[in-house]
């Protein structure tokens, strides 16, 4: 073989070799790309969870100028069982004199209704005066309510605020509500029998690492 035959085939075993080389770095890439996908979502799985754990279990509730409720179902202008343990909870908080105001959030119930309108009613009928109370009634939606939350404190002057739902939702709506620009204490309702069996399906975990999720990536 002539000393140019030999530079030839060097060359091409040379080339084999890169291609090989560069077929074994994609095939690692293309192998090693969902592993790392994937300790990536558990770890921000687990990261949420054990925020909204932490937010579930712990009632920041101290003197504010406002207290506000996160609507849920209403029936025929009656709130649902989970309705009223929050305006329960929030009517709680105003006795104590934590708060000289109630803000009650939430839009149409599907009916003649606003989720809004019927918690105010519902306050004003355990005896808390009409005056101390606000109702914010076109919100469809948690982020929407938060807006309008913003808004209302902005006119009033609120400072901070005591923000009254149920606890699997605390934390999502903290950070909703800090992106808005309002400084919030949450307070979870306590948990009861009664709204046990009443607890929604979008409860769950998993539901909430989800929602939070989707509007970190703005996708809600």
């Amino acid at each position: 073989m002539s000393t140019s035959q030999r530079e030839s085939k060097t060359s091409r075993d040379a080339g084999a070799r890169h291609r090989a080389t560069k077929r074994r770095g994609a095939l690692y890439w293309v192998l090693l790309a969902p592993i790392l996908l994937l300790t990536f979502a558990a770890l921000w799985c687990w990261w949420v969870a054990a925020q909204i754990r932490y937010f579930s279990r712990t009632d920041q509730a101290a003197s504010a100028d406002a207290i506000a409720v996160l609507g849920a179902a209403e029936y025929d202008g009656k709130p649902s069982p989970v309705f009223r343990a929050r305006l329960d909870h929030a009517r709680n908080l105003y006795e104590r004199k934590l708060a000289p105001l109630i803000i009650t959030l939430g839009g149409p119930g599907g009916d003649a209704y606003t989720e809004g309108g019927v918690g105010q009613q519902y306050l004003i009928g355990t005896g808390i005066p009409e005056a101390d109370t606000i109702a914010e009634t076109h919100s469809r939606s948690t982020s929407e309510s938060v807006r309008r939350l913003a808004v209302i404190a902005r006119a009033n002057h609120l400072n901070r605020i005591i923000l009254v739902s149920d606890g699997p939702h605390m934390f999502r709506l903290h950070e909703i509500c800090a992106a808005d620009g309002l400084n919030v204490l949450s307070s979870p309702r306590p948990p009861s029998a009664e709204t046990a069996e009443h607890v929604s399906a979008s409860d769950p975990m998993w539901h909430e690492i989800a929602t939070y999720t989707l509007w970190r990536l703005h996708l809600d």
